[in-house]
């Protein structure tokens, strides 16, 4: 049984970011087929900023909660402060996670990438 810290499973339990943003900016899905998880990130941009960001994410403990904290980090946030976002600012904001499952904020930093590369694709903003 792995061992998991209790912001961590606070972020599990309680999540306020899940679901889709409606007439999304942005959209990315990764997914990880070793592990199964599967993670959907949507975003609405305005201003050049994350307005509103959401996450439907199929998979274990470690990768919900690497999702709340991954919307919770990217909230406000400008397109390019969110372009910086690594899997261990996720892991800073967790804390201490199972080896095994660092992977899980790998994921975010990914989706959160993806749906910023389909904003920029779809208002051609391609650098």
């Amino acid at each position: 049984m792995l061992n998991y810290n209790e912001k961590l499973i606070e972020l599990f339990r309680n999540p306020q970011h899940t679901g889709e943003v409606e007439n999304a900016s942005g959209i990315g899905e990764v997914g990880n087929m070793k592990c199964g998880d599967v993670m959907k990130v949507s975003l609405k941009i305005e201003n050049d900023k994350i307005k509103e960001i959401k996450f439907l994410t199929f998979g274990c403990v470690a990768a919900i909660a690497s999702s709340e904290a991954l919307c919770r980090i990217a909230k406000d946030k400008s397109i390019e402060e969110a372009e910086k976002l690594t899997n261990q600012d996720i892991l800073n904001y967790v804390g201490e996670v199972p080896a095994l499952k660092v992977h899980c904020s790998v994921l975010g930093e990914e989706a959160l990438k993806s749906a910023l590369k389909d904003y920029k694709q779809k208002n051609a903003k391609i650098n």
